[in-house]
């Protein structure tokens, strides 16, 4: 009988500020796949939706509140990570009420959506660059 694979539901946000540039974090030291840059968001909880799950982690890691109207599902990652299997989810988003603070990761900055390409990123968030791209 063939093993049934355990999925880890993940949320993440391409932030978009009013000059078009897109937010990346780094991943913090400890962690799985440390020092490589990431979309923000994070695990869905058991009781959360994937929008839920996204305003809580961005309020969580950058401090900011928004609401989930302001999602919009844009692309989506699927990907073998050891003995579990990754589904992560990215949405574009617009609009927040606060600044943006760095409270989780070592390092952030804002991007134009080509130089994304050229980042050092997980690799499922690799496809989800170029599907942004198209997207955008």
């Amino acid at each position: 009988m063939e093993n049934k694979p355990t999925y880890l539901f993940v949320v993440a946000a391409a932030l978009i500020n009013q000059s078009r540039n897109i937010l990346v974090q780094q991943r913090p030291e400890g962690k799985q796949m440390a020092g490589l840059w990431e979309f923000p968001g994070g695990k869905i909880e058991a009781d959360e939706t994937p929008e839920q799950a996204l305003v809580r982690e961005l309020r969580e890691e950058l401090g900011i509140t928004v609401s989930e109207e302001a999602l919009n599902p844009v692309a989506f990652a699927s990907e073998p990570l050891g003995s579990k299997h990754l589904l992560l989810l990215l949405y574009t988003c617009q609009y927040w009420a606060g600044e943006v603070q760095n409270l989780e990761c070592p390092d952030m900055k804002w991007l134009p959506l080509d130089e994304l390409q050229h980042l050092d990123m997980p690799p499922a968030d690799i496809p989800l660059v170029n599907q942004l791209m198209a997207a955008l």
